[in-house]
């Protein structure tokens, strides 16, 4: 019977209604048959593909089964008559003029071989009644593509099938407001044309981040326009962040050892860069100090041997305190040539998150490089996830040249939730399986993704425990790629790259995602030169009354913990430099000593390849000559990096319980760092880097000095 036959389908008989009226209310072409759901009926006998209208209602239905509230569906509707009404005009002949409610439909382009590239999964075969009638806005636009000869979408890549221990995986509804086509450019090759990503949004575009700059010159100044040519206000919303606090100084005759493990992670840098350059304040829980001053190249001098890290110390006058020192340690590893073959597994989010702004892009294009990066003996496998895992996108691991890798690559696309076990539970047992078949290649799970996980396990340590690796001798690394501004939890992907035996990167456009995946960079980032790095330094109480690390506040660790192997000490890879800063207080000995030796350093690591615990001890010697009158002169790369340290942890010292006095007092030394950095133009002026963090200095003072303007005495009454 037809669904208005019974009385109780408030929603059908209303539905039934605003067609009619709306059908009446048009011109006499337009008049709608005899019986509307019987014409309907029949002509959805035939399967269809779902669209991206239907995913919007499927999307628009909080319930997602059972009936809609009237007053939604009623909404629903009439959204559905304007589309109805519009494609029917241009069917009838009038399509180059704008359809009836000014509503305009964009243009899709055509891939190169004539195909339209599919991005969204196939939805599931069936839906809940009430959303029956989305099959209407279906019904309509297979007429109309089939009236233009419109070319058939390409097929799905065929489904390779999963390990059995991995979920079943089913397609979510699109949360589409706006539909648009976008070309850009495919990774260059002789057989690549341009790509048409179709890209859905929930409200505006977000412009690509850094679009205006680029990843070589800043935006301009605090107050400059934010996504989508709005000024920016604040920090962007729904972001997750954790204060790990700050380091105090501490007595060297109560404890003068410290330990930490190592690390090369630069996204908090990077983070809050892109951050300045669309107009948001940067939020100080977002400062990992390590990680801003380990962002730039102080260039070290190469390791001497390929067993060793080189080891460099040296002193700086205190840029912000006449009383104290800053001490500086480096470590670099070895450059290595490895012929080690790999195998990657590429896990992809395809959440509806993804949709803001240039995620997908960014994504897809790591991804494609990562592919093209990878050699002939290598070997990669794909994962998408949204609520569960696209199985019929899943490809197992095959050479980096296979068709079915390349195609579930261009066919990332937002939809859907957000469940990052689900993906890297998949992951993992695939990387698990092909290193049973290839045991002596390298294994990396790459995840990439805004960490916005809200389906199953959402902390990282219980999505570990799901996806944990119980083989330390040839371990998987996780690496996590962050990508996006709002909506975006920095805390998933560091901790789960943390304590995933890998590193934490985030890109903020497709050049970035290029540069930090070419064939060479990636080369040396898979080639790991230690495993479960960490370094203890201990402090001669004789000469130094206090002490204080820079950053690395949730990398510091029990100094019992520094003869453990644990999984949360960093991954080294090829060439990698990671640099330290303390602020001293100097003991009256150490005032009148000429050279005097500051501390004992040691490292101990894991040899990836011999599963070979390794120490390195060691003495250094800090000339301090001439410290109480002229020192010595220091190297503006040195300098730089002082700067660098002190900013991201005055800056980062920020809490939500902060007064006024305290962002006063950041701002005077912010002040003061960015004078001395602006000194540094006639000699790093050239570099980008210098030129990157000079806008991100003067934007993050501008903007605390903006709120907090400092207090001046005028001599005048109030």
């Amino acid at each position: 019977m037809a669904y208005n036959d019974s009385p109780d389908n408030e929603f059908d008989q209303e539905m039934e209604r605003i067609l009619q009226e709306h059908f009446d209310a048009e011109d006499s072409s337009l008049r709608a048959p005899s019986n509307p759901w019987e014409w309907l009926e029949s002509r959805l006998e035939e399967p269809a593909n779902p669209s991206f209208f239907s995913r919007l209602l499927g999307m628009m239905n909080p319930m997602r089964e059972g009936r809609l509230s009237p007053a939604f569906a009623v909404a629903g509707v009439a959204v559905i008559a304007v589309a109805i009404a519009a494609t029917v005009w241009a069917m009838s002949g009038d399509g180059g003029a704008e359809p009836p409610g000014g509503l305009a439909l964009s243009p899709v382009t055509e891939e190169s071989d004539g195909a339209l590239l599919p991005t969204v999964a196939p939805a599931a075969a069936s839906m809940p009644r009430s959303m029956e009638s989305t099959r209407i806005v279906e019904q309509v636009e297979r007429e109309a593509a089939e009236e233009k000869e419109a070319p058939a979408a390409t097929t799905a890549p065929a489904v390779i099938a999963a390990p059995a221990a991995a979920p079943a995986a089913t397609a979510a509804p699109a949360p589409t407001i706006t539909v648009m086509a976008m070309a850009t450019p495919a990774p260059q090759a002789a057989s690549d044309d341009m790509e048409v990503v179709v890209t859905v949004a929930v409200a505006e575009q977000e412009a690509p981040a850094g679009s205006a700059a680029g990843p070589r010159g800043p935006r301009g100044p605090a107050g400059a326009a934010g996504p989508q040519g709005k000024p920016a206000s604040g920090t962007p919303p729904d972001t997750t962040f954790r204060d790990y606090g700050r380091q105090p100084f501490v007595a060297a005759s109560e404890d003068n050892v410290s330990t930490f493990s190592l690390d090369t992670d630069r996204a908090s840098y990077y983070l809050a860069l892109n951050w300045a350059r669309n107009g948001y304040e940067v939020d100080p829980d977002s400062v990992r100090a390590e990680e801003w001053i380990n962002a730039f190249d102080y260039r070290y001098p190469p390791a001497s041997g390929k067993r060793d890290f080189h080891i460099r110390t040296g002193f700086l006058p205190h840029p912000l305190d006449e009383g104290k020192l800053l001490a500086q340690i480096a470590f670099r590893a070895p450059e290595l040539t490895d012929d080690t073959p790999l195998n990657v597994t590429l896990v992809l989010d395809a959440s509806g998150s993804m949709a803001d702004g240039n995620r997908i892009a960014i994504a897809r294009q790591a991804a494609e490089t990562i592919r093209r990066s990878l050699r002939s003996e290598d070997r990669i496998a794909v994962v998408h996830f949204t609520d569960d895992v696209i199985r019929q996108y899943t490809v197992v691991h095959s050479s980096p040249e296979d068709a079915q890798v390349r195609d579930s690559i261009n066919r990332l696309a937002p939809h859907g939730s957000t469940n990052v076990q689900a993906g890297l539970n998949l992951g993992v047992n695939l990387a698990h399986e092909a290193r049973l078949v290839r045991p002596d290649a390298r294994n990396y799970v790459i995840l990439m993704s805004d960490g916005v996980a809200n389906v199953d396990a959402t902390n990282p340590f219980a999505i570990l425990e799901t996806a944990y690796d119980t083989d330390a001798r040839n371990p998987l690394r996780l690496i996590t790629i962050g990508v996006g501004i709002n909506n975006y939890n920095d805390v998933l992907l560091e901790q789960l790259a943390q304590h995933g035996n890998g590193w934490y990167r985030y890109l903020n456009d497709t050049s970035q995602a290029q540069a930090t995946f070419s064939r060479d960079n990636w080369l040396a980032l898979s080639t790991p030169f230690a495993d479960q790095t960490r370094a203890q330094v201990t402090w001669d109480p004789d000469l130094v009354a206090r002490w204080r690390i820079i950053g690395y506040e949730n990398r510091v660790t029990a100094d019992e913990n520094f003869s453990q192997a644990r999984k949360e000490f960093a991954e080294i890879y090829s060439g990698a430099a990671t640099t330290v800063f303390y602020e001293l207080e100097l003991a009256d000995l150490a005032q009148s000593l000429p050279v005097f030796p500051l501390e004992r350093i040691e490292l101990r690591w894991i040899d990836p390849n011999t599963g070979e615990s390794r120490i390195w001890p060691g003495e250094s010697v800090f000339a301090v000559a001439g410290w109480g009158g002229s020192p010595t002169p220091v190297p503006p790369l040195d300098q730089l990096g002082a700067i660098v340290a002190l900013a991201a942890d005055r800056y980062g010292s920020l809490s939500v319980n902060a007064g006024v006095e305290d962002y006063q007092a950041v701002q005077r030394d912010l002040s003061i760092l960015l004078e001395q950095l602006r000194s540094l133009r006639g000699d790093l002026g050239h570099l980008d880097a210098y030129n990157d963090f000079l806008f991100l200095l003067d934007n993050i003072n501008g903007q605390i000095e903006e709120r907090f303007p400092p207090s001046t005495r005028s001599g005048y009454s109030r």
